[in-house]
C-alpha cells in the first residue's frame, strides 16, 4: 500500500550520470537519464518498438537511444527518431514529473497534474555550510511500511544495536507520541545516562569528554508518503540537553528516505546530517561507515520480518504503547491511499 501521488527519492545524482538508470518506484518501470543541458528526465522503461527496457540503451546528445534497434526517445516520450523509420506515428511512453534538489533525485509516480515543486520537502541542512552529510542506499525485501515502524520504534535499538547505539535506558524510558495533521512525532529523552558507543565517538569528534554523564534524545518525525527524519544527539548533563549551547552537544538528524519498489520491496536512501565539524570529510566517512553498519543490522531483521509475515499473513500482530508512532504514520498513510482511490473511483 502506498500513495503515488507525491514526490518519492528515486536516485541520488551520482547514479544517472553518462548512462541510463531503471528503477522501479512504487510498481512502475522507470528509466531515468541526463537530456538535454543534464537535466534529469525519467521515462516509462518500455521502448514502443518492441517493448524493450530503454535503460539497456545509452544515452547520445540528450536522446536516449535504445539499446535494441536504435530508437531514440526524447525526455517528453515522444520518439524523435530510428534509423530508416520514419516515427511521427509511433506512440508515446509516460513521462514522469522529475527535480533534481537538495542532493536527490525525486520522481511523482501519480497523476502529472497534481506535481508541484512546492510540494518538496524543505531540508535546511541540504544547501547550509554549517551542515555536512553522508549517507548511502539499501535494497531491502520489505515492506517499506516495516521500516517506517521500525524507525519510529527505537525501542529496538537496545537489542538490535547493542554494541553502538543500544542501551538499557531506552527500554528504562517511555516515549511519547503526538499527531500534527499528516505529521507523528515519537519522542524520548534520557537524562544523566552514559553514552553508548557511537555517541561517545561523537563527542570524541567535537572535541568533548566522553566519560561523563550526558542527557540523551531521540525525536522521530515521520512526513508522508514515507519520510522519517529523526533528531538525535547528547549533551553533557546539566547543560539543557536538547537546548544544550552548541559547544556542549553532539547533535544530527538521521535522514531517511523510504521509497517502495514494490509492496514487499523497497529502496532505502539514509544518512545523518551534523552541524558539527562539517568540513571535516573523514569525519563524514566515518560516521556513514558506522551508520551503514548500523542500519545493516536492521536490513537482516526486516527481511526476515518480511518472509514471517507473507508466510503467515492472516496471523494477527501485536501493537503495543511503544508501536504509536508507527500506527499513526501508518494510518496518515491509509488516508492518502483511499483519497487518491476515491478520486479514480468518481
Amino acid at each position: 500500500m502506498f500513495a503515488k501521488n507525491a514526490w518519492y527519492v528515486a536516485a541520488t545524482p551520482d547514479e544517472v550520470d553518462a548512462k541510463p538508470l531503471g528503477r522501479t518506484i512504487c510498481g512502475e518501470k522507470i528509466v531515468f537519464y541526463r537530456g538535454p543541458e543534464g537535466r534529469v528526465a525519467a521515462l516509462e522503461d518500455w521502448c514502443p518498438h518492441r517493448g524493450a527496457p530503454l535503460s539497456l540503451g545509452r544515452v547520445v546528445e540528450g536522446r536516449l537511444v535504445c539499446g535494441y534497434h536504435g530508437l531514440e526517445m526524447g525526455c517528453d516520450g515522444k520518439t524523435v527518431a530510428m534509423p530508416g523509420q520514419r516515427v511521427r506515428g509511433f506512440p508515446p511512453v509516460r513521462s514522469f514529473p522529475v527535480i533534481e534538489k537538495s542532493g536527490f533525485i525525486w520522481v511523482w509516480t501519480g497523476d502529472a497534474a497534481q506535481a508541484s515543486e512546492d510540494q518538496l520537502p524543505e531540508l535546511h541542512w541540504a544547501d547550509n555550510k554549517e551542515w555536512a552529510f553522508g549517507g548511502g542506499l539499501y535494497h531491502i525485501a520489505c515492506d517499506y511500511r516495516l521500516m517506517i515502524d521500525n524507525l519510529m520504534d527505537l525501542t529496538h535499538e537496545t537489542y538490535v544495536h547493542t554494541t553502538s547505539i543500544g542501551q538499557p535506558e531506552i527500554d528504562e524510558t517511555p516515549c511519547k507520541t503526538t499527531i500534527d495533521g499528516d505529521h507523528a512525532v515519537t519522542s524520548r529523552f534520557m537524562n544523566g545516562i552514559q553514552a553508548p558507543p557511537f555517541w561517545r565517538m561523537a563527542l570524541r569528534a567535537n572535541g568533548l569528554p566522553d566519560d561523563q554523564p550526558v542527557d540523551r534524545w531521540q525525536i522521530c518525525r515521520f512526513s508522508p508518503p514515507s519520510q522519517v527524519h529523526i533528531e538525535v544527539g547528547v549533551a553533557l548533563a546539566g547543560r539543557g540537553g536538547y537546548d544544550a549551547p552548541k559547544q556542549d552537544k553532539a547533535y544530527s538528524i538521521v535522514v531517511d528516505f523510504l521509497t517502495p519498489e514494490t509492496e514487499t520491496t523497497m529502496w532505502y536512501f539514509w544518512g545523518m546530517a551534523r552541524n558539527f565539524r562539517p568540513d571535516d570529510k573523514a569525519l563524514t566517512a566515518q560516521i556513514r561507515e558506522g551508520q551503514g553498519k548500523i542500519f545493516a543490522e536492521d536490513l537482516q531483521m526486516l527481511e526476515c520480518q518480511q518472509a514471517n509475515l507473507s508466510k503467515w499473513a492472516g496471523r494477527d500482530v501485536l501493537k503495543l504503547n511503544i508501536d504509536a508512532g508507527g500506527v499513526q504514520a501508518r494510518k496518515v498513510i491509509e488516508r492518502l491511499v483511499a483519497a487518491e482511490r476515491s478520486t479514480l473511483s468518481v
